[in-house]
């Protein structure tokens, strides 16, 4: 492992070679000597669990990095190692649907469950004993904690020091130029060989021809070095090359944060690594690069990680995360169904979530997507789970929506399911007795589970069960014509008697849905029938969505579980817009940017001239008054860092970056604009370009920033995106933190932009 020891940092007892050169980070959080990592550092075998057959022997170990865990694998499709920042949750004992299932023979504590964030499938794990069970889940949660506190230079740092054990083949711990070389091309740099040779030669003071310890760390600090960060600092330090309280005070207020002596102290206090200078109230240029490499100077607003909006407004006020056959974990024809696809949901903050039930053996209703070769489970497994991980992340209601194909009898199965797992959750009856004139709001409905399904009135008249029928032919798949009255039949009135705010009805039109005036009716539209609302009367549209909630849902085609464009569904006030969760696009980029707000509740106020209906906002032709407010957004596209490669299979391989950036909103909005080109260079490339956009309807739009791997004979490569809402941009200079196609974290890799936003 090639590193180096923390200055002033010594381990108590004498250690390999290899330790010396390891785990700088976590010397300086004490987990060095923590006997959980050190029984990880030794590795164990332990058992992995698929299926009642399939139980394999396989051995993990912690890598020297501490943030590294090498799992033996026979599969050649998936690296050998994970990151311990890739780890979303470590569930302990017989939590997963797998251990649930097959676990049933060991001992919990023995069992744990290993969730990663992203599409990578869970890691089921059994260890030889409950100690080494008991070493493994306290170990694993020790180093996510102490990685989630590690700055972002010190993830560079820990990037660089990988790339470089990766480039030391012959494993001596000294770097030749040969081996520079190859470390060059793992990180994405084409570079002059005589250029190179140069630099290694300043680094090479013991003129040996080959760098060890601290000529390495030079190197390593060259690599690091950011000089558009270094020219930013001199224009505001002056000649002194110091920012004192007046200087930093000047740079805050031209970044739009708050320009007081008290913030600029509290700067300086924090990231400010020489302690004389923090002494005396100075910000040197390595904590001006500490400040801009934080979360404060992040490029979406912090202050919308926590809840910030009116969570006091009827519930047709918000924009609310839904998905579509949520049970499903990959297409919807044949893939398997999981309770695991609902975990993964509900931990992305979504907030209606849909059952498609049908008739089980033994009298045990099952979800499945129906006529199709999909998986089955139990009904009442997914509400156990729905109980477990509703409110893990957001206090805020859950939806269930109801797809019932089952007859009366397990109907009452499902309700007394519903009842005896949910308990208090489960909304069983109004807040008052009253007919409601508006929807309770999320904050009347915390902790709360609500039942989206059909009620018919005196056990349903034929004309009602009609009309719902006519609403199920566009939900499921259209493989063949099937007998879509066995939908419906009749209905459970234990089943009913749950439905109290989302009672599923057919949509007969706006001035019907007026006339009737009932609140807690919400119809489904199929995205055709939606987008033809939208073209033919987008404000009445608008309208109708201030006092009853409306669902949308990807037509049946749509075999692969791709999705369509939210965003047209969002600016006609839609607010369950169900989108296939397991499928990464551009379009669950959006949804994911556009909940990465307002505390990722999963609920999101809509804009004031959406909730009030004498407002009559058109998204096609927004007005002054009612949306309308020109503004221009300006995007100084300066450098990126720390690129990954696209081709890993190819060593000599390295990415052509262009950012490519988008406006989504209303129609008039809609833009994308994009830089040149950079040969040869994803570690550190450099555009500064300027990207303009004129916005219209800016509490709209979303901001969808993409860095692709130009190709010039195909369609270039996708490296990494970032999404988020127009009014959570932050002004200034700013550092994007990129993330992968399926949303996990691309650490370290950044942008680093200046935005300035300007009325017109």
């Amino acid at each position: 492992m090639m590193g180096t020891k923390s200055k002033g940092s010594q381990p108590r007892h004498q250690e390999a070679e290899h330790k010396k050169l390891a785990l700088t980070a976590f010397r300086k959080v004490g987990l060095l000597e923590d006997e959980d990592v050190k029984f990880m550092l030794k590795g164990s075998k332990l058992q992995k669990l698929k299926s009642r057959r399939w139980k394999k022997d396989r051995r993990m170990k912690l890598q020297d990095d501490c943030l590294s865990i090498w799992c033996e694998s026979k599969s050649k499709s998936k690296p050998p190692t994970f990151s311990v920042m890739d780890i979303r949750e470590i569930q302990v004992g017989h939590q997963s649907m797998v251990m649930k299932k097959h676990g049933n023979s060991f001992s919990e504590k023995r069992c744990f469950t290993i969730v990663f964030a992203g599409s990578r499938s869970s890691l089921d794990l059994v260890a030889a004993s409950e100690e080494e069970g008991r070493c493994w889940v306290r170990g694993l949660q020790k180093l996510r904690k102490k990685a989630e506190t590690m700055s972002q230079r010190e993830k560079i740092h820990h990037w660089i020091h990988e790339h470089l054990r990766n480039a030391d083949e012959n494993n001596d711990k000294k770097m030749s130029f040969e081996e520079i070389k190859s470390l060059l091309k793992m990180i994405n740099i084409e570079t002059d060989d005589e250029y190179a040779y140069q630099v290694f030669k300043q680094c090479d003071r013991s003129k040996t021809n080959k760098l060890e310890e601290s000529e390495i760390e030079d190197f390593c600090k060259f690599l690091m070095q950011r000089p558009e960060l270094e020219q930013i600092f001199s224009y505001y330090s002056g000649e002194d090359q110091i920012l004192t309280v007046r200087e930093l005070k000047k740079f805050l207020k031209e970044q739009k944060e708050i320009a007081t002596d008290e913030n600029a102290v509290l700067i300086i206090q924090k990231f400010e690594l020489n302690d004389t200078a923090k002494k005396n109230l100075l910000l040197t240029q390595d904590g001006f690069m500490m400040y801009l490499l934080s979360a404060e100077g992040d490029i979406f607003n912090r202050d919308h990680d926590e809840v910030y909006q009116d969570m006091s407004q009827p519930l047709s006020h918000y924009f609310i995360s839904s998905s579509h056959n949520t049970y499903l974990m990959e297409d919807q024809l044949g893939g398997p169904s999981s309770t695991e696809a609902y975990i993964r949901a509900l931990l992305r903050g979504c907030r209606c979530v849909e059952l498609d039930c049908w008739e089980g053996q033994n009298g045990e209703p099952i979800i499945y997507h129906g006529y199709t070769l999909t998986s089955k489970i139990l009904f009442k497994d997914v509400i156990t789970t729905i109980r477990d991980y509703a409110f893990t992340v957001s206090p805020y209601p859950v939806i269930l929506s109801l797809e019932n194909h089952c007859g009366k009898e397990q109907q009452t199965v499902m309700a007394r399911h519903l009842k005896d797992i949910l308990g208090n959750m489960l909304v069983t009856a109004r807040i008052d007795d009253e007919v409601p004139k508006e929807l309770p709001s999320p904050e009347a409905l915390k902790g709360k589970v609500l039942i989206k399904g059909k009620k018919f009135e005196d056990s349903g008249t034929a004309a009602e069960r009609e009309e719902e029928e006519d609403d199920c032919e566009d939900e499921n798949v259209k493989n063949g014509e099937k007998n879509r009255k066995e939908a419906v039949g009749e209905l459970s009135e234990e089943l009913m008697d749950l439905v109290v705010y989302c009672k599923a009805v057919h949509f007969h039109g706006f001035q019907h849905a007026w006339s009737k005036a009932c609140v807690c009716e919400l119809s489904s539209f199929s995205e055709n029938k939606a987008k033809k609302l939208i073209i033919e009367s987008g404000s009445l549209f608008v309208r109708y969505n201030t006092k009853q909630l409306s669902r949308i849902y990807p037509t049946g085609s749509r075999v692969d579980s791709s999705n369509y464009n939210p965003q047209e569904m969002w600016n006609a006030g839609c607010q369950l817009v169900a989108l296939n969760f397991q499928k990464s696009g551009t379009e669950m980029d959006l949804n994911k940017g556009k909940f990465r707000q307002n505390g990722r509740s999963g609920y999101i106020l809509k804009p004031s001239f959406m909730r009030n209906k004498s407002n009559l906002f058109d998204p096609a032709r927004p007005r002054q008054g009612a949306g309308l407010n020109k503004t221009q957004l300006i995007i100084d596209v300066i450098t990126a860092q720390q690129l990954p490669k696209v081709n890993k299979d190819k060593k000599n391989s390295i990415v052509d970056p262009l950012v490519r950036v988008e406006v989504h909103g209303v129609p008039e909005d809609n833009a994308t604009k994009r830089t040149r080109y950079i040969e040869n260079n994803g570690f550190n490339p450099v555009w500064n370009e300027v990207l303009k956009f004129t916005i219209s309807v800016p509490e709209q739009a979303l901001i969808r920033i993409v860095v692709e791997d130009y190709d010039s004979s195909s369609s270039n490569d996708f490296i990494g995106q970032f999404t988020l809402p127009f009014t959570s941009v932050k002004e200034g200079y700013r550092h994007i933190h990129l993330l992968a196609r399926d949303s996990a974290p691309l650490s370290p890799a950044t942008l680093f932009v200046r935005v300035r936003i300007k009325s017109v």
